[in-house]
């Protein structure tokens, strides 16, 4: 064991934040740490590295044990480059390579009586060196901070130019360097692009120690932990698995004991009630045998309401009016900046019901095209047409759409003038903000109450095409999960940038990967890109490099290749409706049959046929016949289900 928490206990202004919260890391644990905003996933984090006492409870280590710990927020402040910084921690390593090359030049000028002893000193130094990694760490620095998304021309900026984001990853880069025990990260990936979110999976993944995570990455939690730690109303529960294993245990785990909730409910409300009519008969011998009910009523361990699932924020995406079949046409977009070359000719186009998920590395320009569709930004180049009825919605990562001198209450009535107070209240509390919460500034909140505003003026805007950037940033699993679902029920048309890959893979239609300044079009989710872009890459790899002059495929043959894939997807699609159709009325007739046999058995008490054997004898004739129809739709319903599982 690396770590053990014991009955950690936290409050703050009297509000309890954790109550007997107890858990252990074994020495290659790899575990998530989670639970709803505001719950104490940091208090706790700290407490753990010693940042911030708890008022009850220990954290042990083992001995000899080393932990390193990744904030949300750092701000390195050292006049120095990023290589240069990242170099610190191998200090000692530099310090005995340096002791190596002047025993070398003692050994150039040193008698015969001296050398033995410093040839000695020298082997065992250079062993040392070596098992140490002495003639990797150059290499091993390299590819930490290319794996983190720095490019080798960036390796000797000073850190005082960096952004908050790009200092985060280099505080990454300097604790991942140090190997320690247990690695500790507080929303490790908020700043990285997807390239760098794979690399540091795969670099955790194979970590030789212990790893504790906080993050609302559910994609990357499901790739590296083998253990969830979720925190709920101030108490702890460990489950074994990753974050979909947890998800589903949790479901069961709250459904079980919304059952056993309900019962026990159901119970106390029936002893209530015979206790009431004991007393109500006003004799000696009723109202002791009350009592008694009473007293062990009393004595029973009340359970307590689990939480609903999703029940926290309220949002519902509905189109005010229909668009046009063709919501968007991009011809030969282009755009540039100083020194910066975005993208180049970019076309495409954009369907009534189309989820679109635009992806790339950072910088590749993805925001500036969500902002030139949405008339925020010109294009250097290039045409863009909305369609028929078309009315954007947007959603800024920023919240720049959003006011800052303004209180929440009046962000809302501002952009809705025509909302009662009651609507825009009941609206706000849907979103979590009730009571004074209304009246707090918009430059008071925190990202995540942001979005949460941004949210709600997105769903009263009744738009038929949203444009989203990075939506799910500062939302919490539990929100980002609502969203998904409203996006998935939603009639319009999206287009959104995101790096969460959870999300993706739950709402997208199709993805749009922007790189090397043009777009590779995908028609399926992020697993269906996943699955394709490899064979993409190996059969780019693969073919000749021709000169514009000697039989390169034209444009139109990648169209038609593309048309062709576009045709397939949607006979999928259509066969699955198709399938869904067929599970419908199925289950329709099922149903009938059933209270077809039910009309049997109440008709056969009846004395008209009670005393009449011929309609006895034909009602059970049907009831038989439709018995035996009922086993062959169940059977016809499970194999259309199989079915169409296996085509989703």
């Amino acid at each position: 064991m690396i770590l053990s928490v014991s009955n950690i206990s936290k409050s703050f202004s009297e509000k309890s934040i954790l109550k007997n919260v107890s858990f252990h890391l074994e020495d290659y644990d790899k575990a998530a740490l989670v639970g709803i905003n505001g719950v104490g996933k940091t208090t706790l984090l700290k407490i753990i590295v010693g940042a911030l006492s708890a008022d009850e409870g220990l954290v042990t280590f083992s001995k000899g044990k080393t932990f390193g710990y990744l904030a949300q927020h750092n701000d390195i402040s050292e006049e120095t480059t990023i290589y240069d910084y990242l170099l610190q921690v191998k200090l000692p390593l530099l310090n005995l390579e340096h002791e190596i090359r002047n025993a070398e030049k003692r050994m150039k000028d040193c008698s015969q009586e001296e050398l033995p002893e410093i040839m000695k000193q020298y082997a065992l130094m250079t062993e040392q060196f070596e098992r140490q990694g002495g003639y990797q760490y150059q290499s091993e620095l390299t590819g930490v901070l290319k794996g983190l998304g720095f490019s080798q021309e960036e390796f000797h900026r000073l850190l005082s130019t960096l952004s908050g984001g790009q200092k985060t990853r280099v505080a990454l880069g300097k604790l991942l360097l140090t190997n320690p025990d247990l690695i500790i990260l507080d929303e490790p990936t908020n700043h990285l692009d997807m390239n760098s979110i794979a690399w540091l999976e795969t670099y955790l993944m194979n970590y030789k120690g212990a790893v504790l995570i906080v993050s609302h990455d559910r994609y990357f939690l499901d790739k590296i932990t083998q253990k969830v730690i979720e925190l709920d109303q101030t108490k702890c529960t460990v489950f074994s698995g990753n974050y979909s294993a947890y998800s589903l245990k949790k479901e069961q785990l709250r459904a079980s004991l919304l059952q056993a909730y309900l019962k026990q409910q159901q119970e106390i409300k029936h002893q209530e009630e015979v206790i009431e009519k004991l007393k109500s008969f006003n004799r000696e011998k009723s109202i002791k045998r009350a009592e008694s009910r009473e007293k062990a009523l009393n004595k029973i361990d009340r359970l307590e309401k689990p939480s609903e699932v999703n029940s926290e924020m309220k949002l519902s995406l509905t189109p005010r009016i229909t668009s046009g079949n063709d919501v968007l046409s991009v011809e030969g977009l282009s755009k540039s900046f100083p020194a910066h070359n975005l993208f180049e000719n970019l076309s495409f186009e954009v369907k009534r019901g189309e989820h679109v998920a635009v992806i790339g590395d950072n910088g590749t320009g993805k925001t500036t095209l969500l902002k030139i569709i949405n008339q925020m930004m010109e294009a250097d180049r290039g045409t863009l047409k909305l369609g028929t009825n078309v009315t954007i919605g947007y959603y800024d990562q920023e919240h720049q759409v959003l006011h800052g001198e303004k209180t929440v209450f009046e962000e809302i009535s501002d952009a809705y003038p025509h909302l009662t107070n009651t609507e825009i209240r009941n609206t706000l509390a849907a979103f979590l903000f009730t009571g004074d919460d209304v009246f707090l500034k918009i430059s008071s909140l925190s990202g995540g109450e942001r979005g949460r505003v941004s949210l709600a003026k997105l769903m009263l805007s009744e738009s038929n095409f949203l444009i989203l950037d990075e939506p799910t940033n500062h939302l919490d699993i539990m929100s980002r999960e609502i969203l998904e679902s409203a996006i998935n029920s939603y009639q319009g048309t999206v287009i959104y940038v995101s790096h969460d890959r959870y999300f993706i893979n739950k709402t997208a239609t199709r993805i749009l990967e922007l790189a090397g300044k043009t777009f590779t079009n995908y028609l399926g989710n992020y697993d269906y890109y996943l699955e394709k872009k490899p064979q993409i890459g190996i059969m780019e790899d693969s073919l000749p490099v021709f000169s514009k002059h000697n039989g390169v495929s034209s444009p139109k043959e990648g169209n038609l290749d593309k048309k062709l894939e576009y045709k397939q997807r949607k006979e999928e699609q259509a066969a699955i409706r198709k399938k869904e159709r067929e599970l419908v009325k199925t289950e329709d007739r099922i149903a009938y049959i059933e209270s077809r046999m039910e009309e049997i058995d109440h008709l056969m008490i009846l004395p008209e046929y009670c005393s009449n054997s011929v309609k006895l004898q034909e009602l059970q004739k049907e009831k038989e016949e439709l018995e035996e129809e009922l086993m062959e739709k169940m059977l016809l319903w499970e194999t259309i289900s199989e079915e169409l599982s296996a085509a989703k």
